[in-house]
């Protein structure tokens, strides 16, 4: 890594600021054949506090490196006041780091964490970008492969040079990839059918779709409450979330698991935007909304990623709610099949999670990718 002259920091801005901001990964990237750019359309909403609903019980800072005038390196820095203490310390966060050299990475840390303790915070832990609920995690195995939608990739150094800056591993996150043609075991499949005989695994009803996945949303803060690091989803961000998926998500890519009318389960799927994305160059214009929505609506992807599945915290200690994965999961595969799709991520999983992990690898899944949090007293 080469570093020519001193580097600066600059807090992000103005547009010009925001616009290295978003691009600079990319410019990094390239020569990178598993890098594929973020579309520059979403990234900016995506850090406006006019669109993206985690602002609102969020105080983040962006920052620039540069050198010369020219882009070397980024970081954000965040204060949310959802998230809950790590064992009675108060915790701040980064997120999206890149950068050319050791150098600027480390004056980028410096500034992050200096505003950090200014804020408060005791404890620096990421990268989330902005959120646990969206990007998290730094990769360190699993470089090859494109990542898949809603999923960051990231130069091999970049882990070794934030271990360097006094970071320890909190927690990896694992992605397996499933062909969606496997199947669980007959006998394990009877199984969960016998103990979940009162439950029924239903598709999304499109007509009710927000609605839809508000029930959904409210299931996963339930299931995920006892979760390390979790983030409850605010109905703002729920609101915003329907609104992003409408155009994308078929209705057969969820399934909602419900007692009496009630929901107590779920599972979604999301086709790779990634995939339909990855020779736009991160431009819609003048004809890269056609091409993704052609791709995505018609022509079709040709793999799907599983973010989200939950089951009902009264229900998951249950018989039946022990096996409702299985079932959950084994609900999408005709329509995958149905859809072309060849592979389905399932991501990501905590490390800890060995029971889901143990269902994932039953259908001969294979780990692909790591990714990790990073933790660091202040």
């Amino acid at each position: 890594m080469t570093t020519e002259g001193p580097v600066e920091i600059v807090e992000v801005r103005s547009r010009r600021d925001r616009e290295d901001f978003i691009r600079l990964p990319g410019r990094l990237a390239a020569g990178d054949p598993a890098w594929v750019e973020p579309l520059h359309f979403e990234r900016r909403q995506f850090l406006d506090p006019r669109h993206n609903p985690v602002f609102e019980h969020s105080r983040v800072r962006l920052w620039l490196a540069r050198r010369g005038g020219r882009a070397v390196g980024r970081l954000s820095a965040q204060i949310d006041e959802l998230a809950p203490p790590a064992e009675g310390r108060r915790v701040g966060f980064f997120g999206m780091p890149d950068a050319r050299d050791d150098a600027a990475l480390a004056a980028l840390f410096e500034t992050a964490e200096a505003w950090l303790r200014a804020e408060g915070a005791e404890v620096a832990r990421g990268p989330f970008g902005l959120s646990v609920n969206q990007v998290s995690g730094l990769l360190v195995d699993g470089f090859e492969e494109p990542p898949s939608v809603m999923m960051d990739h990231h130069a091999p150094w970049l882990g070794p040079a934030v271990e360097r800056r006094g970071y320890a591993k909190a927690r990896d996150l694992l992605a397996y990839r499933v062909d969606p043609a496997g199947r669980f075991p007959a006998a394990m499949r009877r199984a969960a059918e016998r103990a979940g005989h009162d439950i029924a695994v239903r598709p999304l009803d499109p007509r009710r779709f927000e609605a839809e996945i508000h029930a959904v949303t409210e299931v996963f803060n339930d299931a995920w409450s006892d979760n390390w690091g979790f983030v409850p989803m605010t109905e703002a961000e729920i609101a915003a979330m329907a609104k992003e998926l409408r155009p994308i998500l078929p209705p057969d890519f969820v399934r909602i698991a419900e007692r009496d009318g009630r929901a107590v389960g779920f599972i979604v799927m999301l086709p790779n935007v990634n995939e339909a994305a990855a020779d736009l160059g991160g431009r819609l214009l003048p004809f890269g909304w056609a091409r993704l929505l052609w791709r995505l609506k018609v022509s079709g992807v040709r793999s799907a990623r599983v973010p989200l599945m939950g089951v009902r915290r009264e229900v998951s200690g249950t018989p039946a709610g022990k096996l409702l994965p299985i079932r959950l999961i084994d609900a999408l595969h005709g329509p995958a099949l149905k859809r072309g799709v060849r592979e389905i991520e399932m991501s990501w999983l905590l490390e800890e999670n060995r029971g889901v992990r143990r269902l994932v690898e039953a259908l001969g899944s294979r780990l692909a990718k790591t990714y990790r949090i990073y933790e660091k007293r202040l």
